[in-house]
């Protein structure tokens, strides 16, 4: 009598760097998906009430000393208040919730970030970061040095301006007033109307408080907060996809796993600035599945094996400069590398 031959399963296939198969991790980061909807709404109520009452300290107290440190933590606190608004956008908390769906569309107008303008971006950058051609939609543009020396004075110029520390510190202005509002608009005015909505809101405000004489509210309750939460914001998104030992694909080797992986930092921060930005620092585990809630994303990062060993920054002014110190794609060094000399 013979025996039959039993045939164990093949193992999975796993990429050359010994990872899994693409679609093996990405079934694993699943599990992490689940949300807790009263747990979200515990963060988002709390995260609001208290980014009110700094708001509130910032408006009413005597005197501008006072004042200033009010504001600067409010526009911290705007920033976690963003990265929440992110996640609803992303269908990470709150999912299908009319409420939240009203307090974050009048957030993001008042932080001239209109819903509508953020999805369309930034849907589309993160099925597109870290490709050479094709990723500069909702983020920063990337060229090659021969694109770079192929280009006119002009657009060299432009990029400079784009990828500088000054536009960043101007975000108000630039990244958000311009390119999440004004620009959104006049390309089409029947979709992004929400960006004209938030111009003219930010603005009236202004010039309600210029002609009642509460201009200085308007810089202690608005400006100032706003102008911290935009510039921290426009560097934060800066450093997590362009730090030292990134990687960027050409379309044809790109994947999704590895525009996560390998073109995502982690950058570690302490619990003061985690609570800051509601765990954004893990910008890898994000992109991996962007559904994954943000108070989810430590524990996915520590049960999916391939999330364990990212490119990592900080917040230190050595890790600061050396991030802004990448400007273009070298395809030959396979690094990012400055301006040629």
């Amino acid at each position: 009598m013979t025996t039959a031959t039993v045939m164990e399963p093949a193992p999975p296939a796993a990429a050359a760097n010994g990872r899994r198969a693409e679609k093996e991790i990405l079934l694993h980061s699943r599990e992490y998906t689940a949300e807790n909807v009263g747990r979200s709404w515990a963060y988002t109520l709390s995260t609001f009430a208290i980014l009110a009452g700094l708001v509130t300290a910032a408006v009413m107290l005597p005197e501008w000393w006072m004042r200033l440190p009010f504001s600067v933590l409010a526009g911290l606190t705007s920033v976690r208040a963003f990265c929440l608004f992110h996640d609803f956008q992303h269908g990470a908390i709150l999912r299908q919730s009319k409420p939240a769906e009203f307090l974050f569309f009048v957030f993001g107008e008042f932080i001239l970030t209109p819903p509508s303008v953020w999805r369309e971006t930034h849907n589309y950058h993160h099925q597109h970061t870290a490709k050479l051609v094709g990723s500069h939609i909702g983020s920063y543009p990337m060229l090659t040095p021969a694109m770079y020396a192929a280009a006119t004075p002009m657009q060299r110029f432009m990029y400079r301006v784009v990828r500088s520390p000054l536009n960043m510190l101007l975000a108000i202005f630039t990244v958000v007033g311009i390119g999440m509002c004004l620009k959104p608009f006049l390309r089409a005015p029947a979709k992004h109307w929400g960006g004209l909505l938030s111009l003219v809101l930010v603005t009236s405000l202004g010039v309600w408080s210029g002609m009642n004489s509460h201009l200085d509210a308007y810089l202690f309750g608005w400006f100032i907060p706003m102008a911290v939460a935009a510039s921290s914001g426009a560097y934060l998104f800066y450093a997590q996809h362009n730090y030292p030992g990134v990687q960027v694909a050409d379309r044809s080797s790109w994947t999704f796993s590895g525009a996560a992986i390998d073109s995502s930092s982690y950058m570690k921060m302490g619990f003061f600035m985690n609570w800051m930005t509601a765990n954004i620092g893990f910008h890898h585990v994000h992109h991996l599945n962007a559904t994954i809630p943000f108070y989810r994303l430590p524990e996915a990062m520590a049960g999916i094996p391939e999330l364990q060993h990212p490119g990592v920054t900080t917040w230190s002014p050595r890790d600061i400069v050396a991030a802004l110190k990448l400007k273009l794609w070298d395809p030959e060094k396979h690094e990012m590398v400055g301006y040629p000399h």
